[in-house]
């Protein structure tokens, strides 16, 4: 295969947002797994991977800059926009097919959501919605740039924790019974990509300057964010996990493997001080959620007793 035509490729399938797809659908895997749940049927993992691409890739479509001569990704959506547009036609169309086989699946022994259920059910999309599509008006919490990461955490820990979650409890005739457990792993993905959006938002630095978008980079700088926000924060993180799985009695290569990514963000962290490529956050950065769902995997497969 040429060089060529494995740059198309790379470009198709991260600007593209199919790695993204891949990701969500393993942290979902990951999250059913450490809370104990049977998984789902293939048509609702198939189905996060639809949704995850059609929207990131309409958020993109929507707010992405001009194609600029730095600006690979706008390049790339500038001069595939019939691509992009079959694509969001098809992700469209079998999203909807896929919801239709789970209902049929599901529909006998589906219960409806409580009020607490039906909250949780809504919260994500309206943040993501609220983060992606109402322009620069004042209830677009993108611009918000000190909440950005945060914001993109929530929304995410939504879809790959409590998403999952829900739909097995709902499709099987019961309530979602959240215990300890359950917060303390949403805690521990929410910080964990909300970490990973920091550090993302250092690609983005002249832009956010340029718009006046106050975030944690282009407020304190390369170097204050990468020392004393995301290496802090990263600590907090690994030394919460670590206290969460020594309470509950976890084998300990079960805690070294799930503390693994949070020592690869440091280390990713460390070498964000140089330039990077808009390749390197998309792979390194992004594929730190893929490392962690794998680790996590592991962890609760060979080590979960």
């Amino acid at each position: 295969m040429s060089a060529f035509t494995n740059t198309r490729l790379i470009q198709l399938i991260f600007f593209g947002n199919y790695f993204y797809g891949l990701c969500a659908v393993a942290l979902c895997l990951e999250s059913g797994l450490q809370q104990k749940l049977p998984l789902n049927a293939p048509e609702y993992y198939a189905l996060t991977f639809c949704i995850t691409v059609l929207f990131y890739t309409q958020a993109y479509v929507k707010t992405e800059t001009p194609s600029h001569n730095d600006n690979q990704r706008a390049q790339w959506y500038n001069s595939n926009r019939g691509l992009i547009s079959f694509t969001q036609t098809l992700f469209a169309t079998l999203s909807l097919l896929l919801s239709l086989l789970l209902f049929r699946r599901h529909y006998n022994g589906f219960t409806l959501p409580n009020a607490m259920e039906f909250v949780l059910l809504l919260s994500f999309p309206v943040a993501a919605l609220l983060y992606y599509f109402p322009g620069r008006g004042r209830f677009n919490l993108r611009n918000v740039g000190w909440l950005k990461p945060f914001i993109i955490g929530f929304i995410w820990t939504g879809a790959v924790n409590v998403y999952p979650a829900l739909f097995y409890y709902l499709s099987h005739g019961t309530h979602s019974i959240f215990s300890t457990t359950v917060l303390l792993l949403f805690l521990k993905n929410f910080m964990f990509i909300s970490i990973l959006c920091i550090m993302f938002d250092i690609k983005d630095y002249a832009m956010d300057y340029n718009h006046q978008l106050k975030t944690f980079v282009v407020k304190a700088g390369l170097r204050y964010t990468i020392f004393y926000i995301i290496v802090p924060l990263t600590l907090l993180a690994l030394a919460f996990m670590i206290s969460i799985a020594t309470i509950q009695q976890f084998n300990p290569w079960r805690i070294i493997l799930n503390a693994l990514p949070f020592l690869g963000i440091l280390l990713v962290a460390y070498s964000l001080q140089k330039r990077k490529s808009i390749f390197y956050y998309l792979i390194i950065i992004d594929g730190l959620m893929l490392v962690k769902s794998a680790a996590g995997i592991l962890a609760v497969v060979y080590f979960g007793n």
